[in-house]
């Protein structure tokens, strides 16, 4: 095959698993608390901001220089402190509205995310300029003509290890169990010794966590973070699901395969592509939507009025 189609299909499975972990994000949280997080794609990308703040830690106490441990470390710590945050941002703003129209959660969660945001440019030193972030794996492997830099693989590899990972999670596990049933019907959970408070609280931490891998592997793919990359990732995030079907974990990926495939594709065949390849993305969630409002993979939800 054609080193320039293999390189583009690579792109295109990095870019995918990339979104994927966002995504799985939004699905997760909204099908269990039926609220749209639009912040999530802030909380994601505080992730790299705290690998970078931790290396700079770890080379000043315990590590003489950026070495992969301490980024391994780094990696670790920001996955666990986003997590966190995740957990936080419900328990101080999120829970308050779980009884209100979702039009409220929606404006609260889009406000949350320009506080973050503001917070890594007053907290972070010279928050508001760019932020060079390490390639996680600098190594690179000689396939036939093609050259395929193993961060490549190491993206899609670990996103589709976490895709099965949330699907046992859910699926096959007590935990997921009590997730499924809160996401039923959290008043019958209940009755059954589910604490709903526990659940959500569990629910944030493991989409935040997700969310924070996406962020890394963002940053690191673009070599570069900057305090407001969490609009564009969790736009893109965000559409990906929709596309999918929100609540579907599976529709998420499948959002995050046909968005990364036209990112890909336009700048792969069109002058300028780079800037014009979210103007078709989003062209093609305005299609999917007319076509089929609740997604490829969502159910219609039919409500008594």
């Amino acid at each position: 095959m054609d080193a320039f189609v293999m390189q583009n299909l690579m792109n295109w499975l990095v870019l995918s698993s990339i979104y994927a972990l966002v995504a799985l994000g939004f699905s997760l949280l909204f099908g269990v608390l039926n609220v749209i997080h639009f912040s999530h794609g802030d909380v994601s990308i505080v992730a790299p901001f705290v690998v970078l703040a931790t290396v700079q830690a770890l080379i000043a106490t315990a590590f003489p220089a950026a070495t992969p441990g301490a980024l391994v470390l780094a990696c670790a710590a920001a996955i666990v402190v986003v997590g966190l945050i995740g957990v936080l941002a419900d328990w101080l703003v999120i829970r308050r509205f779980r009884n209100a129209p979702a039009m409220m959660a929606l404006v609260a969660t889009v406000a949350l995310g320009t506080v973050i945001r503001e917070l890594i440019r007053m907290i972070y030193p010279q928050g508001s300029n760019p932020k060079p972030f390490p390639n996680l794996i600098e190594t690179r492997l000689m396939i036939g003509d093609l050259t395929v830099p193993v961060f490549s693989l190491f993206v899609i590899a670990v996103s589709v290890l976490m895709m099965i990972v949330l699907y046992v999670v859910m699926r096959h596990t007590p935990l997921g169990m009590r997730i499924r049933a809160v996401a039923e019907d959290r008043n019958i959970a209940r009755l059954m010794a589910i604490s709903p408070s526990r659940i959500y609280a569990a629910t944030f931490f493991i989409a935040s966590a997700v969310g924070a891998i996406g962020g890394i592997f963002y940053a690191s793919y673009a070599g570069v973070v900057r305090f407001d990359f969490g609009i564009q990732l969790g736009l893109i995030g965000f559409s990906a699901a929709v596309i999918g079907g929100l609540g579907s974990m599976q529709g998420a990926i499948l959002g995050s395969l046909l968005i990364a495939g036209i990112d890909t594709l336009v700048q792969a065949t069109m002058a300028e592509g780079a800037s014009y390849r979210l103007v078709f993305a989003f062209l093609l969630v305005i299609f999917v939507l007319v076509l089929k409002p609740s997604g490829i993979l969502g159910r219609t939800v039919m409500e008594k009025v």
